[in-house]
């Protein structure tokens, strides 16, 4: 299959090659329905060759595993060669289904729907908020330099629990005072929003740093016992590990 944000391009082989059948299909879960259903009429379906298993094509490789049918994970074509060849979706999902029979795609896709797949959206949540707190923290602390002399001596010297806290107090962000506002004020709504961001954001890392912690303790508890695994790295294991680990 040549797999696409809105529609998929799937083509049909025999077990010699031949092409017996291409179609286009809504990348719905009705148009999955149709996809399969057409594929079923060729002859039973055994395996089938997916481009994007983790982008346009994971919700046709979730619904085709909850059928039985292997899934294979496919490179998508050299580009240079697309661009010698011309783009063409049904040659793409020919190529797709040829990479199958003929061994070069081997990768069995995963499941997509077990712990690991609820790790990996967590996790991705929680990087993006450290990540986003990360840059608030910076931005407070570069005001804090540049302020005014008296704002500067007043958050001089205080811990970042306690900085963080004052400035999200300074309130004054519903007031608009039009273009007469000073410079001052104006900081000052700056660090407490960015105060109220930092707290917003080091709340939903403590909830996310929970789910991952209850989620590792339920489903993979022996990764927790090595001295110095914490939740957050045994989730960056089960991740590494896939939707099917097998012991060594």
């Amino acid at each position: 299959m040549d797999t696409h944000r809105d529609l998929h391009v799937a083509a049909a082989l025999s077990s010699l090659g031949a092409v017996l059948g291409t179609a286009a299909f809504p990348a719905t879960t009705a148009g999955y329905r149709q996809l399969l259903e057409w594929a079923c009429q060729f002859g039973p379906v055994s395996r089938a060759g997916v481009e994007g298993t983790g982008s346009y094509g994971a919700g046709l490789c979730r619904y085709l595993l909850a059928h039985h049918i292997e899934v294979i994970d496919v490179n998508r074509p050299d580009r240079a060669a697309r661009r010698r060849n011309g783009k063409s979706d049904p040659l793409d999902a020919q190529e797709a289904a040829r990479a199958v029979l003929n061994g070069r795609a081997r990768v069995q896709d995963k499941t997509g729907d077990g712990p690991v797949q609820s790790a990996r959206m967590f996790k991705l949540a929680k990087d993006s908020a450290v990540k986003a707190r990360t840059q608030a923290i910076n931005q407070l602390k570069a005001i804090v330099v540049t302020a005014d002399p008296v704002l500067r001596d007043e958050l001089a010297g205080l811990s970042n629990s306690v900085l963080f806290r004052t400035c999200a107090r300074f309130g004054g962000i519903e007031e608009d005072d039009g273009p007469g506002q000073d410079v001052l004020q104006a900081t000052r709504i700056t660090l407490c929003l960015l105060a109220q961001r930092i707290e917003q954001l080091t709340g939903q890392i403590r909830v996310l740093d929970q789910r991952l912690s209850r989620l590792v303790e339920h489903h993979f508890p022996q990764l927790l016992a090595p001295v110095g695994i914490g939740p957050d790295s045994a989730a960056t294991l089960m991740i590494a590990m896939g939707d099917n680990p097998e012991p060594t």
